[in-house]
């Protein structure tokens, strides 16, 4: 997993899992082990999670437990990979942003590298890591192209596509570069940008959406691809997605043509 960012996330989920499932050996974890720590979480309740830890954070801790136990099969650690019993997975948020509110929160973007970051991530429907980590020798002004593959990075991402740019993005990151100090794109003071998740929530707040976030802007992209009319092929391959399914099975209802023609030859 190394180099991946799921690995920075079982830091985490480890914390969780630690008291529980530490001591025992991998084999002994069994769904009534499972079901006592989905209750438990279920059950915790503090001022940041006042209804207490939800099932998709409960999903993917007990994935990444069945994840190192399977690991530990494959590696001949332990001879058999136990059960492990999770939640279901909740389905994807449906929220995203109109057209007007992401103008609203490039106007309250309280700095420059803010409102770029925004204008990258609807202008491309980049992932949050993709823009943050994108150069300018990736920018190719000549023919109006982004590479959001880094093809240095051997690290196995998510799929990051190379896409156009629209008339916005393109004056934006014109004006930009003339006055880049660093070799990325999205800087600030000299340096490289690790997280916009406190600005973009400041602007969020300003504008009455205190939930946006970086996946947000990307979803955002996507549902106005599919509200536009374009096929699911299309945004799927916009997107960097590895399968059609995943595109088709979030963003086709949003798309006012998807199955239309079919519709269509059904008429009496």
């Amino acid at each position: 997993m190394e180099g991946r960012a799921v690995v920075g996330t079982m830091k985490h989920t480890w914390k969780a899992l630690k008291d529980r499932f530490g001591p025992l050996e991998g084999e002994a974890v069994s769904i009534a082990d499972c079901r006592a720590h989905i209750a438990e979480r279920r059950a915790l309740r503090s001022e940041r999670f006042p209804n207490g830890i939800q099932d998709g954070t409960i999903h993917t801790e007990l994935g990444h437990l069945r994840m190192v136990l399977l690991w530990a099969e494959k590696h001949k650690l332990i001879e058999k990979a136990p059960a492990i019993e999770r939640p279901s997975k909740p389905e994807p948020k449906a929220d995203h942003l109109t057209r007007g509110e992401v103008r609203r929160l490039l106007d309250a973007g309280n700095a420059p590298h803010i409102r770029l970051a925004i204008l990258l991530m609807i202008g491309t429907g980049a992932r949050n890591e993709a823009a943050l980590q994108l150069t300018w020798d990736r920018v190719d002004f000549d023919r109006r192209m982004i590479q959001l593959r880094n093809p240095f990075d051997k690290s196995r991402r998510k799929g990051r596509a190379t896409v156009p740019m629209n008339d916005t993005l393109f004056a934006a990151l014109e004006s930009s570069r003339k006055v880049a100090l660093t070799p990325f794109v999205i800087e600030w003071a000299g340096r490289q940008v690790r997280s916009i998740k406190r600005g973009l929530k400041a602007a969020g707040q300003a504008i009455g959406r205190p939930d946006v976030s970086p996946h947000m802007l990307r979803h955002s992209a996507a549902v106005w691809l599919a509200e536009d009319g374009h096929s699911m092929w299309e945004i799927s391959e916009f997107l960097g997605h590895s399968d059609i399914k995943t595109t088709t099975k979030i963003y086709a209802r949003f798309s006012p043509t998807h199955l239309r023609k079919l519709a269509d030859s059904l008429n009496v």
